[in-house]
């Protein structure tokens, strides 16, 4: 489509229209386009998705009351857009980041209570000694009384990944909040792979925490103190999406080796398993075997997995109405596979319903309280859009 929309432009300047009639016409030409290249087909419906803007690495979106967005971008910088009007504001205050590979900038919450204390949280990775980085969960007080000029204040640790370790893959550091304001961080195993069934490392397991960082003690593991009290599931390999349904039950998506990419309903206690089993084994290159999880039942299975892979970047459970068949549903951003994954969870056994293919890699989706339904794709340029 691109192509064609290029070649007409061309057959207008070649054809020596005005520069007033040639501008013009340019415009219609693009907007013309645009609503063809914005449409994407679900089963049930046409999709038409708006552009509102572009981004440099995204990462993750948040949604403001006021119905401004807070968006991440890998390199190091918070941004306060305004769909509106269209414009962005860098958020004054954010520690520095160690950008590199998977790494930077993470994920950004905002605190239950957002409207009374203002609390921000937000992942991102930190530097170490001898070379090495982990993940760190930071809060600050979100300052707008200033206009185009947002900031940071009082900024606290709330979590530091153990061990620090060498390496810029699979931080995961996804956040989300319950409805009981305890704090869930995904960590990844940071392509590490034993660590992920070591009690006493964060790497490769859910974190559940208060909101101030302390350690609830209905935890698991809460007895044994340190890392380990923090722990509620472990086993996992690189958690990109973590969302709960209505029913308070929280679901987890993961991307497996190979292949095997996971949707997981998370248990406490649970022991999902990598890298002991997975439904694929670890690149070619390392020539490495892995069981499949139904030879060691002992181990939580995955509710639905993938293979080939769709490389999970990102999961939440659909509450709208624009598509009703969608309602209740978990919705994936899909990496390498380009597209939303849409998956019934409510449907035993639970299944992929549809896959829409967006045509570019998808970093992270997100629903406001208001239905609306966003979506940023992955990279450099990359487009924030709206489903209409």
């Amino acid at each position: 489509m691109r192509r064609f929309q290029h070649l007409l432009l061309l057959l207008m300047s070649v054809f020596g229209l005005t520069a007033c009639s040639s501008s013009d016409f340019s415009k219609q030409i693009e907007q013309y386009f645009d609503q063809f290249m914005n449409q994407r087909t679900s089963k049930f419906a046409l999709l038409h998705f708006q552009t509102v803007g572009t981004f440099h690495s995204p990462w993750a979106l948040v949604a403001l009351p006021d119905g401004r967005l807070l968006i991440t971008e890998q390199a190091g910088a918070i941004k306060l857009f305004d769909p509106v009007s269209q414009q962005a504001w860098s958020v004054a205050g954010v520690p520095p980041v160690v950008y590199a590979g998977q790494g930077g900038l993470g994920d950004i919450v905002l605190h239950p209570d957002f409207n009374q204390n203002h609390w921000v949280y937000f992942s991102y990775v930190e530097a170490s000694g001898q070379n090495t980085t982990g993940a760190a969960v930071d809060r600050a007080q979100l300052d707008l009384s200033h206009a185009g000029q947002p900031r940071l204040l009082n900024r606290q640790r709330i979590w530091t990944q153990q061990p620090k370790v060498k390496g810029n893959k699979h931080f995961a550091y996804r956040l989300l909040f319950d409805r009981d304001g305890k704090l869930w961080i995904s960590s990844g195993e940071r392509q590490q792979v034993n660590p992920a069934q070591n009690l006493h490392s964060h790497l490769g397991k859910m974190i559940r925490l208060n909101a101030d960082g302390t350690t609830p003690t209905d935890n698991p593991l809460y007895a044994q103190g340190g890392v380990a009290a923090q722990l509620w599931s472990w086993g996992h390999r690189n958690p990109l999406g973590i969302a709960f349904d209505t029913k308070g039950q929280l679901w987890e998506v993961e991307q497996g080796p190979k292949g095997g990419d996971e949707l997981n309903q998370i248990y406490r206690g649970r022991n999902y398993g990598y890298p002991l089993v997975s439904n694929d084994d670890h690149y070619s290159n390392s020539g490495l075997k892995i069981p499949q999880h139904d030879t060691q039942p002992g181990f939580q299975a995955p509710a639905l997995s993938w293979t080939p892979a769709i490389s999970p970047s990102s999961l939440i459970i659909y509450q709208g109405k624009r598509i009703p068949q969608w309602t209740g549903k978990a919705l994936i951003g899909g990496l390498s596979s380009e597209s939303i994954i849409v998956v019934d969870i409510q449907h035993q056994p639970i299944k992929e319903l549809e896959r829409v293919e967006m045509g570019q890699r998808i970093r992270g989706l997100l629903q406001t309280p208001q239905g609306d339904l966003w979506v940023i794709e992955d990279g450099e340029n990359a487009a924030l859009l709206k489903l209409q």
